[in-house]
């Protein structure tokens, strides 16, 4: 299957155009001519990843390789010593990142990680909870399987949460609830929240968008595309100890 009747799919199930203007959704590397046997999917790319995935195939993931302009070359940033390994490979890759947050990753795990009935806007998913702070936060432990998780507490009891997977804390001035969950959260911004009464709840980056290979396999799998698909995830690069 050509890289391109790939790309076209990808567009279909959440349109590439739908992706922020900073953004680098789309093929990364790649010729749209190239035959892909095989797919995998992860939420980002690392040196394990790269070593396990077969010459000649596709990569999916969520966050795009390339943000910015290369000037460089040289294996001694992220973005370039993973793509010096993709090209010594032949290895494309695409990127499912805003659109794809706007389209399915927020509303599966509001949905189906913590079972919240609600609405997305954008990248905000709002659900009205009607409960003690305490009571969500354990909810949201437990439901993420998460043994520690910091809080911003600034009321008891919360009626609307926010929900953003990964760093939505630039969101801040839009949010309309009692309590934002989402991930990367600093300090100023933290203090921030605090002195206009939003209570917050730190999700994490990885921890929140960890599903994403989960989403992408299933939605692949439903187009019945005629290559192999293997759901792979990159790991997290922080350890607690």
């Amino acid at each position: 299957m050509k890289l391109r009747t790939i790309y076209d799919i990808l567009n279909e199930i959440s349109p590439f155009s739908l992706q922020e203007e900073w953004d680098n959704s789309g093929v990364n590397l790649g010729d749209f001519n190239k035959d892909i046997k095989k797919i995998y999917v992860s939420l980002d790319i690392d040196e394990e990843l790269i070593d396990l995935v077969e010459e000649n195939s596709l990569l999916i993931t969520h966050h795009p390789l390339i943000f910015r302009p290369i000037k460089k070359v040289i294996p001694n940033r992220f973005s370039t010593k993973f793509l010096i390994k993709l090209i010594s490979k032949n290895i494309s890759l695409i990127a499912m990142h805003t659109n794809f947050d706007k389209t399915h990753l927020n509303n599966y795990f509001a949905k189906e990680i913590l079972g919240f009935d609600g609405v997305s806007e954008e990248f905000i998913f709002y659900s009205d909870v009607f409960m003690e702070f305490d009571e969500l936060v354990s909810l949201v432990k437990t439901k993420m399987n998460l043994k520690h998780i910091r809080v911003v507490k600034t009321k008891n009891f919360i009626k609307r949460v926010a929900i953003t997977t990964g760093a939505g804390m630039s969101l801040l001035d839009s949010i309309n609830a009692d309590c934002f969950l989402t991930g990367d959260i600093k300090y100023h911004e933290a203090m921030d929240a605090k002195a206009r009464g939003i209570s917050l709840i730190d999700i994490g980056h990885y921890e929140s968008e960890r599903y994403f290979a989960d989403i992408m396999f299933d939605v692949l799998k439903e187009v019945n595309l005629d290559v192999e698909i293997k759901k792979m995830n990159s790991k997290n690069p922080f350890e607690l100890i």
